[in-house]
C-alpha cells in the first residue's frame, strides 16, 4: 500500500488513471509470527449505523483490538506509539460497515495527504493472493496481467483525507462511476485492485485497457474527537481543529456485500461466510510526512473476517418471543379467572337478602 498522491493528480488530469508505485524497500528476509486465531466478526445489526464518521452508534458493537506494527518490519520495538487500533464491523443483510478507531494527535494539512492520517482495507480475492507483497504475484510491472497473475488478486479501499471534510461522505459518486472506474476526485476514497505492490490499479483500469463497467463501491467518512463543532463542517473551516490536540481518529466505511464486479477486482462477501482481510494506517509521526511503504498494519498476515448469519439471533428472538407469548397467555387466563371470581363474589355480597314474611298470627 503506497503513496496515492500521484493517483489524485492523474485523476484530475485524466491521463490514463493508472497508479505507479515505488518499490517496497524491505530490509532483510521477511518473517512473520502471526496469531492465526485473531479475527474480525461482523454481526447482523440492521438499522443501527449511520455513515457519518461518528462512533456514537457503534457503542454497543463489540470491537477487536490490534497492535499496529510496521508492515515491512513487524517488530514490537517499532509499534505505533499511540496505542492499538480498534476494528468493528456489522452488516444489515445488504451492506457491510466498518469502523476503525485509533488514538492520535490531531494532524491535518489541507491538500497534503502525506501530512494527514490515511487508512486502507485490503481483502483477498484470488485463492493464491498473499498478504505479503499485496497479492504476491511475482511478475514485474511490465508483464503483470489478469492472466499472468491470475489468482493473486486483492481488493483495496484506500482513504487519504487531505481533501476530505470531516463528517462528509466520500467514495463512489456519479461522476467517477460514470467514467467506469474506482476513483474519487473529491475526497480520495478509492477502490483499487492489485496483484503486487507494482501492479495496482483503480477498478476498471489496467494494463490490458480500461473497462467502463467498473465503479467505486465504497463510501466513507472520518472524524476526530477534538472537534467541537458538530453541526457540520465546510471546506472553509479547514483545518477544523488545532494541530497537536490529543484525541481519537474515527474512520467509517460501508460497501455492499455483493457488487456488480465481473472483472475479479472486488471481493464478494457471503452471509455466514469467511474472508481474509488486513487494515493499514499511515500517520505523520512527529509531523513528518509518511512514505508509501511506511505504514502500520494490524497483523503480519491475513486476519479472518467472518460475516455472521442473522439466523441465530432470529431464532433466539423467536424463542424469546414464543416464551413471552406463552407467559402472556397464562397471565391473561389467570386475570380473566380472577375477574370472574371477583364478579361472582361481588354479586353474592350485593344481592338483596330475601327473608320470607311470617304473619304474626302464625307465631
Amino acid at each position: 500500500m503506497h503513496r496515492f498522491s500521484l493517483l489524485t493528480l492523474l485523476v484530475l488530469l485524466g491521463s490514463g488513471l493508472t497508479l505507479r508505485v515505488t518499490s517496497h524497500e524491505e530490509s532483510g528476509e521477511w518473517s512473520c509470527e502471526s496469531n492465526s486465531e485473531i479475527q474480525v466478526l461482523a454481526d447482523f445489526a440492521p438499522g443501527v449505523i449511520t455513515l457519518d464518521g461518528h462512533a456514537d452508534d457503534w457503542k454497543d458493537i463489540d470491537g477487536f483490538d490490534f497492535s499496529l506494527l510496521p508492515a515491512l518490519d513487524p517488530h514490537e520495538d517499532h509499534e505505533y506509539k499511540d496505542g492499538k487500533m480498534t476494528v468493528k464491523a456489522v452488516h444489515d443483510g445488504n451492506d457491510v460497515f466498518f469502523l476503525l478507531q485509533v488514538d492520535g494527535d490531531y494532524a491535518y494539512t489541507k491538500g497534503d495527504n502525506s501530512k494527514c492520517p490515511s487508512v486502507a482495507l485490503m481483502f483477498q480475492i484470488g485463492d493464491d493472493a498473499t498478504y505479503h507483497n499485496m497479492g504476491g504475484c511475482k511478475e514485474p510491472r511490465d508483464s503483470c496481467t489478469n492472466k499472468t497473475c491470475k489468482g493473486h488478486e486483492v481488493d483495496i479501499m484506500h482513504f487519504s483525507i487531505g481533501n476530505a471534510i470531516p463528517g462528509r461522505l466520500y467514495g463512489g459518486n456519479p461522476i467517477d462511476n460514470r467514467d467506469g472506474n474506482g476513483g474519487d476526485r473529491f475526497g480520495h476514497l478509492v477502490d483499487v485492485y492489485a496483484w503486487n505492490p507494482h501492479c495496482r490499479y483503480l477498478d476498471g483500469m489496467g494494463p490490458s485497457g480500461n473497462d467502463s463497467s467498473a465503479q467505486n463501491d465504497w463510501k466513507g467518512a472520518w472524524w476526530h474527537s477534538s472537534f467541537t463543532d458538530h453541526s457540520g463542517f465546510v471546506e472553509d473551516d479547514s483545518p477544523f481543529s488545532t494541530g497537536g490536540q490529543k484525541g481519537t481518529y474515527y474512520f467509517e466505511f460501508s460497501r455492499p456485500l455483493r457488487t456488480m464486479d465481473r472483472l475479479q477486482q472486488d471481493v464478494q462477501f457471503t452471509i455466514g461466510g469467511s474472508s481474509k482481510m488486513s487494515v493499514a494506517l499511515w500517520y505523520p509521526v512527529d509531523g513528518n510526512p509518511w512514505s508509501g511503504s511506511g505504514h502500520y498494519t494490524i497483523n503480519c498476515d491475513w486476519v479472518s473476517f467472518d460475516i455472521a448469519s442473522g439466523g441465530s439471533k432470529l431464532t433466539k428472538s423467536a424463542k424469546s418471543s414464543s416464551s413471552w407469548d406463552a407467559a402472556s397467555a397464562f397471565s391473561l387466563l389467570f386475570s380473566v379467572a380472577a375477574l370472574c371470581v371477583a364478579i361472582f363474589v361481588a354479586y353474592q355480597v350485593s344481592r338483596p337478602k330475601n327473608i320470607p314474611f311470617t304473619p304474626m298470627e302464625n307465631l
